[in-house]
């Protein structure tokens, strides 16, 4: 599969693109019928490493479909204390998503 020369190259997580900006990313591909949403709520500086690791990160399932409202787009809602384990279950929530579908409850 040849990719298009217009086509920005994000880097990937389990095969699906993460987009970051600023402390929200994007995790999957905006054609698809579900996206993760996870926010960066609180960090801390490392000092170790010298960077600032993430203490509490936002996760939302997002519908993708345009003619929903804002609200109705969220799908479940979630946080975690690090990212890592928000990835872990951003994850898990896009693959059964995109598997099976989902009905919001």
């Amino acid at each position: 599969m040849s990719e298009k020369k217009d086509q920005p190259k994000f880097p990937t997580y389990k095969g699906k693109p993460l987009v970051r900006c600023g402390d929200v990313i994007y995790y999957g591909s905006m054609k698809d019928k579900y996206v993760i949403m996870m926010q960066i709520q609180e960090s801390q500086k490392d000092e170790t490493i010298g960077l600032d690791v993430a203490q509490k990160v936002t996760i939302q399932l997002l519908s993708t479909d345009l003619d929903l409202r804002a609200r109705d787009r969220i799908i479940k809602k979630s946080e975690k204390s690090s990212l890592y384990d928000a990835m872990d279950l951003a994850s898990v929530w896009l693959e059964r998503a995109l598997k099976d579908g989902i009905k919001k409850s």
